[in-house]
């Protein structure tokens, strides 16, 4: 039997999934897995029992992933479960950047009182015409499941799409339109694109893809959108731009003291993925990735470890190692088991970065002989008996 805990409200379309292996917790320290949505979890302490965190989200920001590895927890994330929310909002966002809706609305709230409203408004909507989306060159930087979506359905709308991503994966390019420009120079973007909207993870190499530079080489009066994270953008270049009429209005789901209220900038309370149905798909995909880990040991979609997936084990008995990434581990393991006269019926062995997760299925069952001569190896940071 496992047990759960959830630092937030979880829907409970995802937690009816759990099966009767699985009971639910208060307390974090009787707790195996952990399931997030926005808590901060940087400031806590990590029971030495938690073996696993689900963000039902895609963004991981509010969790400490490598003290999480150090300790051999895997944090898990939920990609793709919230694209088409985020899509439908980026398409809104562009519709309401390209014509002065909110403008317009506000006015009709300011002149409610008037008794000929509707005659001023014949005289007052020239303030707040536009500009409309089709033959519009849309720029898509970072081609994932929300990016794609985006491309997509704006290709349907009637419009130029150009997407860059140069790590754009193998089910992103089948999903992806051939009608859409796929550019390898992010300048091209820049250079040709009458609105640009950003999609991809917030990196260190990623912060203010979107700066004072790349802004220079825009078209005037281009459309900037930002549904991924604000520091994917310079937004005191953005406002900058802004007032000398380089960026005609930039959009945002991330509120902050920069943006807020500034001439120009549209921004929403972070709505993206704030829908019943995203809500419920995250929930179910962040519950499935802990079942599959807690019960089998599988690793899907983690953004700290490798992913590393076996299915269910038939055999007798399956160990996970999670490792440092150095040389000579698997001779050492297998040496273990080869000392010990111990058949490995499988193995498998992935890294990501400084880490490596390792999963072996055997014919006998695992003994505390195994476990504890597996975990005397240098570089091993947790050894789990999956069954």
């Amino acid at each position: 039997m496992f047990k759960y805990t959830c630092l937030n409200p979880i829907s409970q379309v995802g937690l009816e999934k759990f099966t009767g292996n699985f009971s639910k917790t208060d307390d974090i320290k009787d707790a195996q897995g952990v399931l997030v949505r926005s808590a901060s979890m940087h400031d806590m302490e990590m029971p030495e029992g938690l073996l696993a965190i689900a963000r039902a989200g895609a963004g991981v920001n509010n969790i400490p992933l490598d003290d999480c590895a150090k300790k051999g927890i895997v944090v898990f994330n939920t990609p793709g479960a919230n694209a088409n929310g985020v899509k439908e909002l980026v398409i809104a966002g562009m519709l309401l950047a390209s014509r002065d809706v909110v403008g317009g609305i506000n006015w009709v709230e300011s002149a409610k009182s008037e008794a000929d409203i509707a005659k001023m408004a014949e005289k007052e909507k020239k303030k707040f015409a536009g500009t409309e989306i089709q033959d519009k060159k849309l720029g898509i930087i970072g081609l994932g499941a929300i990016g794609v979506r985006v491309a997509n359905v704006a290709k349907h709308l009637g419009m130029e799409v150009y997407g860059y991503d140069p790590y754009i994966s193998v089910d992103a390019a089948w999903n992806l339109s051939r009608d859409i420009k796929h550019v390898l120079d992010i300048n091209e973007i820049y250079e040709q694109c009458d609105i640009i909207t950003i999609h991809v993870p917030l990196m260190d190499s990623t912060k203010n893809t979107i700066n004072k530079e790349a802004i220079s080489k825009m078209k005037d009066g281009v459309i900037i959108l930002n549904f991924a994270r604000d520091l994917l953008v310079e937004e005191t270049a953005v406002l900058e731009a802004i007032k000398s009429g380089k960026v005609r209005k930039y959009v945002s789901d991330f509120p902050n003291p920069t943006t807020a209220g500034q001439e120009g900038c549209i921004v929403i309370p972070h709505l993206g993925a704030s829908t019943e149905e995203s809500e419920d798909n995250c929930a179910k995909m962040a519950v499935k990735e802990l079942m599959n880990y807690l019960e089998n040991g599988n690793i899907v979609n983690s953004v700290n470890y490798p992913n590393c997936d076996m299915g269910v084990c038939t055999n007798a008995g399956r160990i996970a190692i999670m490792h440092k990434n150095v040389a000579n581990m698997i001779s050492r393991f297998t040496g273990i088991f080869g000392d010990l006269n111990l058949n490995i019926s499988d193995l498998t062995n992935k890294s990501k970065g400084e880490y490596a997760y390792t999963m072996l299925d055997l014919d006998d069952p695992a003994t505390d002989e195994i476990v504890k001569k597996l975990e005397a190896v240098d570089g091993v940071i947790r050894v789990r008996v999956v069954k």
